[in-house]
C-alpha cells in the first residue's frame, strides 16, 4: 500500500510538472509569438514610414519641378517682347526693298502704345549715372534703322502699360 500511495504521489508530481511543463512551454510559445508580431509590426511599421518618406520626397521634386517651368515659363514670357522687338530692329535695317522695311516698321509698331513713344539711348554709364543721346521716338528709330541698314543698339529695357504695350524702350550703344 505504501508503494501503491508512493507511486500515487510519484505520478501526481510527475503529472503536475508534465503540466507545468507544458504550460511554461506554451507561455515560452506565446511569448515567442509576441516577440516574432511584435518585430513583424516594427518592421512594417518601418516600411510603411520609408514609403511615406519616398513619397514626400517624390511630391517634394514634382513641386520644385512645376514651380521651376513656371518660372521658366514666366522668364520665357517677360523675354518675349524684347526678342521680338530685336527681330523687327534686324527685319528693317537689313530689309533689301523700301517695301518690306515698311511693312516691318508697320508691324513693329503695332507693339508699342504709340508711334511716340520715346526711345533712350545710353552711350555711357558711370557709377549708375547713365548718359543719354538726344531722345527720339520710335518711328523715328525705326525709320532711322531703315535708312541707315544696320543696327548698332541692343535693347537694354522695356517699359510696358497695363495692356502690354511698351511706352518707352531703353537702348545701349553696342
Amino acid at each position: 500500500m505504501v508503494s501503491n500511495r508512493f507511486s500515487r504521489r510519484v505520478s501526481m508530481w510527475a503529472l503536475i510538472i508534465m503540466l507545468m511543463g507544458a504550460g511554461v512551454s506554451c507561455k515560452s510559445k506565446k511569448a515567442a509569438m509576441d516577440a516574432t508580431d511584435a518585430a513583424a509590426e516594427k518592421a512594417k511599421m518601418e516600411q510603411e514610414a520609408a514609403l511615406r518618406q519616398q513619397q514626400e520626397e517624390e511630391a517634394r521634386k514634382k513641386l520644385e519641378m512645376e514651380e521651376q517651368a513656371r518660372k521658366e515659363e514666366a522668364r520665357r514670357k517677360a523675354d518675349e517682347p524684347y526678342r521680338k522687338l530685336e527681330n523687327y530692329f534686324s527685319a528693317i535695317s537689313s530689309s533689301n526693298n523700301l517695301a518690306s522695311a515698311n511693312s516691318s516698321i508697320k508691324e513693329a509698331l503695332s507693339l508699342f502704345a504709340s508711334k511716340d513713344t520715346p526711345v533712350l539711348i545710353v552711350i555711357s554709364e558711370e557709377g549708375g549715372q547713365k548718359d543719354y543721346d538726344r531722345p527720339t521716338t520710335i518711328g523715328e528709330y525705326l525709320n532711322y534703322l531703315k535708312d541707315q541698314k544696320k543696327n548698332m543698339n541692343k535693347i537694354n529695357q522695356l517699359q510696358f502699360d497695363s495692356s502690354g504695350k511698351i511706352t518707352e524702350v531703353e537702348l545701349v550703344k553696342n
